[in-house]
């Protein structure tokens, strides 16, 4: 008795085909499982944002008054002000840009 294991090209095709849905679906279920988690992860961190921000509603500051072309405060850590007004100045100069559409959050020297 011989036994030949043969496979048409029908055969070949449903088997190819069904892999690929097999993947395909593996895929979408693990896309879907990211993007769920994704958004509990997202809803989580805005719970304690929203907690933070209604005392600070409750008492609102006055808005400081910045100057004209202003983007806001520069925190300086351990550098003079006169020191973190040349290093303002050069990134202006050397990105071309006027130095109010810049925004300088904090600088601070390397030692």
């Amino acid at each position: 008795m011989t036994s030949r294991l043969t496979l048409g090209i029908g055969n070949n095709l449903l088997d190819a085909i069904l892999g690929y849905a097999v993947v395909f679906i593996g895929l979408t279920l693990l896309m879907t499982v990211i993007v769920i988690v994704g958004k509990i992860f997202t809803a989580k961190k805005a719970a304690p944002a929203e907690e933070k921000a209604a005392p600070a509603a409750a008492a609102p500051a006055a808005p400081k008054k910045l100057a004209p072309g202003s983007a806001g405060d520069v925190k300086l850590y351990d550098t003079d002000p006169r020191d973190a007004a040349m290093i303002m100045a050069i990134v202006a100069n050397k990105l071309d840009k006027p130095l109010n559409e810049l925004r300088f959050r904090s600088i601070k020297e390397v030692k």
